[in-house]
């Protein structure tokens, strides 16, 4: 039955009948828009059926009338004192303070967030350890499968992007620094910047930066579906700590890998400085090497593989932890992984900056 809306003879009451629902409205909200002058009451007991709907047009038209709604049944009463509750407009909470005030709040909370996060990262680093120390313990707990597994992950599969990218920084290092240079005539001193800079610094702080957000990012998306899933929790239901299962191989992988992945690195920065050494400035190869051997100490080499395995064990469980942090849905999967690749990065350059420094104090210039 399509709902009808029919005025009493004094025309001051308003009577509905038939289905009050979104199915069976029709016009029914157009025509009431229409009605003008005085509603003393609305009448719904000729109503067989009202919904949500049905119940927001009565409701939108008794009070833009003024009028009371009678002769609901009990269910129907119920229906429409909820959709009365539910229409009260939202009082929005005016803000109080300054815009400095509220900078500085956020700040606070972004402070706040952040020391939680590097107390969380120093407790799983304990934990790490600790998986360690046990496989160390019961050596037939090692998984040496899962391990290789992540070398080639980490490592052999890192080859290419990061040979690549090495094989630019040094060409451009050595073209930026040959243009400087020249104004003094002192172009032959490209081969120091390109071999101490690539051994020092830059070999090992982009490697690590590319495997931050090659690795990283793959660690935590990996362990995070993993949580979702529920496997993590399979796990330990049937004793395998996913420590060591899963965090361990990744992290010793990193840790492995990385030293010859930055030395790597810095070999093929030094091949394209060389190449752009010979072509723009006219310096032979067997003359950059010679020169390489003799400006660069074997001390910067010391620095490169001193600090590739602290920048990859930082990176693995940056990943790892903000893997098993996720929760909820597959949204906290992209947001981790993200958060593992920044923190990785960020934590990689303040490291970088206090190997610097130590070095520099210990005397290795």
């Amino acid at each position: 039955m399509t709902a009808t809306a029919d005025f009493s003879a004094d025309g001051d009451v308003i009577r509905f009948s038939g289905d009050l629902s979104l199915a069976r409205l029709g016009s029914l909200p157009d025509r009431l828009d229409k009605v003008e002058g005085k509603v003393a009451r609305v009448d719904l007991s000729g109503v067989d059926r009202i919904d949500t709907v049905g119940a927001y047009v009565v409701h939108r038209f008794a009070a833009r009338h003024d009028a009371p709604v009678e002769g609901l049944e009990p269910d129907g009463k119920q229906l429409f004192d909820q959709v009365v509750q539910s229409d009260q407009q939202v009082a929005m909470r005016p803000s109080h303070g300054s815009g400095f005030t509220r900078v500085l709040g956020e700040v606070g909370e972004a402070v706040v967030v952040t020391g939680r996060t590097l107390l969380g990262l120093l407790g799983f680093l304990g934990a790490t350890t600790l998986a360690f120390m046990s496989v160390i313990r019961h050596p037939r707990r090692f998984r040496f499968n899962s391990v290789v597994h992540e070398f080639e992950t980490v490592g052999v599969a890192a080859l290419g992007i990061v040979g690549l990218m090495s094989f630019l920084i040094g060409i451009v290092i050595a073209q930026q620094g040959a243009v400087q240079l020249r104004q003094f005539g002192a172009e032959v001193f490209t081969i120091n910047l390109v071999g101490r800079l690539t051994l020092r610094e830059l070999g090992v702080l982009m490697t690590a930066i590319m495997v931050a957000g090659r690795s990283g990012s793959a660690f935590a998306a990996q362990l995070g579906t993993m949580k979702l899933t529920e496997e993590i929790d399979a796990m330990r239901t049937i004793g395998v700590s996913p420590m060591e299962a899963l965090v361990l191989p990744r992290t010793l992988a990193a840790i492995v890998l990385m030293p010859l992945l930055g030395f790597y690195a810095s070999l093929i920065a030094i091949i394209g400085g060389g190449l752009l050494a010979w072509v723009s400035l006219g310096i032979p190869p067997v003359t950059f090497v010679a020169r390489i051997r003799e400006v660069v100490p074997i001390t910067d080499l010391y620095v490169g593989l001193i600090k590739a395995p602290v920048f990859g064990a930082i990176i693995a469980i940056a990943g790892c932890f903000q893997g098993m942090q996720v929760e909820a849905d597959a949204e906290q999967v992209g947001l981790r992984t993200t958060s593992a690749v920044v923190q990785g990065i960020f934590l990689v350059i303040v490291l970088d900056a206090f190997f610097a420094v130590f070095f520099t104090w210990v005397g290795w210039n």
